[in-house]
């Protein structure tokens, strides 16, 4: 376990990293902000003001002896592009997700990391949270039995009704599978292991939408990427899967996941929150009943992955939001699109393991005893 905290330098300060400032610098005890940049050098003035680090230029952040981690939050088209830099640089690097828009550019950024000796973790990492991580010991512990099917469902009707700037939502990179995908996916490998092949539908329903919200409402966002997305997925493991992710639907009634095994059910927490609630029914059960939640980081926890990637620098073991497994998610998403276009199942090319487990009797803010 780390003793001493590694420096981490933060790269894009626009609205998700003002709660990784926050996390890095209070939450976990084995890391600090050292320095942060953004393409606005106000933006990135403010967030060092406020959280006592410096503002840097991203090359000078990038040859920063002292920063052992960057965190990228660029948006999603810069990811591949700041990490490759990175990584270059002989950084670690973690990537908000997706961990790059193209496979091959996440292939070339794995591949360069593994030559350079560093590492890359990316989000989403709230399958480290009490309640995802309670779920995974339930499955393990044979709560469930085994795993047969799952089913993940993310549906809304899209973000330019309360977005500042919802257009990037609607363009490469974004879209409901893209932007919300890798919580469900990420759950769902840590939960049941690696997907083996999928097939599916998507298609754009909307051509053009409207936005409502300020400062841009009037303006008419063309959309270029499918916002709505049904797939199958077969996992290595025989479990079946089911996920429907979409920008096209106004109300609907359904669980965010659910795993079925041979011995009963599991409701799992939502996917981008960190705590509960959990619920089990088993197959002689007459109701569900809520589980109490056996881990610690129930609250908003991002940064977590950070924290585990800086104690596995630190000690030499596996950091769990990993490069590779964010590639593997990555790799279904596209697939969705594959089968879709070609009509006919796809094999992935891709495989991972799944991230080890959290041990019991973590204190608030440490991931390893």
């Amino acid at each position: 376990m780390a003793t001493e905290k590694t420096a981490v330098g933060i790269v894009g300060c626009g609205n998700i990293s003002g709660i990784y400032f926050k996390n890095l610098t209070t939450l976990f005890s084995n890391t600090r902000v050292s320095a942060c940049a953004d393409l606005l050098p106000e933006r990135a003035s403010a967030k060092a003001a406020e959280f006592s680090c410096r503002a840097m230029s991203v090359g000078e952040l990038l040859a920063d002896p002292d920063i052992m981690i960057v965190v990228n939050l660029t948006i999603p088209a810069a990811h591949a592009k700041v990490a490759r830099a990175a990584v270059r640089a002989g950084k670690s690097v973690y990537n908000e997700k997706p961990l790059a828009i193209a496979r091959r550019d996440a292939q070339q950024l794995l591949r360069q990391a593994d030559q350079r000796g560093v590492r890359v973790g990316c989000a989403p990492d709230t399958f480290l949270g009490a309640g995802i991580q309670t779920c995974r010991k339930l499955i393990d512990e044979g709560l469930i039995g085994q795993p047969v099917a799952a089913t993940a469902f993310m549906t809304c009707h899209g973000h330019e009704s309360w977005h500042p700037d919802p257009q990037f939502y609607y363009k490469p990179g974004g879209g409901p599978m893209f932007d919300m995908g890798p919580y469900y996916l990420t759950a769902l490998v840590n939960l049941l292991g690696p997907v083996r092949r999928v097939t599916g539908s998507a298609r754009i329903s909307f051509e053009r939408r409207t936005i409502t919200s300020q400062p841009n409402s009037g303006r008419v966002i063309q959309v270029e990427v499918p916002t709505h997305v049904a797939g199958v997925m077969d996992f290595a493991c025989g479990a079946v899967g089911t996920i429907i992710t979409s920008f096209d639907i106004w109300a609907a009634q359904l669980p965010l996941i659910e795993i079925y095994g041979s011995q009963g059910s599991l409701q799992v927490s939502d996917p981008n929150t960190f705590g509960g609630p959990v619920r089990l029914r088993r197959q002689d059960d007459k109701e569900w009943s809520d589980v109490p939640l056996a881990f610690p980081h129930a609250q908003n926890s991002r940064g977590i992955g950070v924290a585990d990637l800086a104690n596995a620098l630190a000690s030499g073991r596996a950091h769990r939001a990993s490069g590779q497994l964010a590639y593997h998610v990555l790799d279904v998403m596209h697939a969705f699109g594959d089968a879709s276009r070609k009509g006919r199942h796809v094999l992935l090319e891709s495989a991972c393991q799944r991230p080890s487990p959290l041990p019991l009797g973590l204190k608030e803010g440490t991931l390893d005893e």
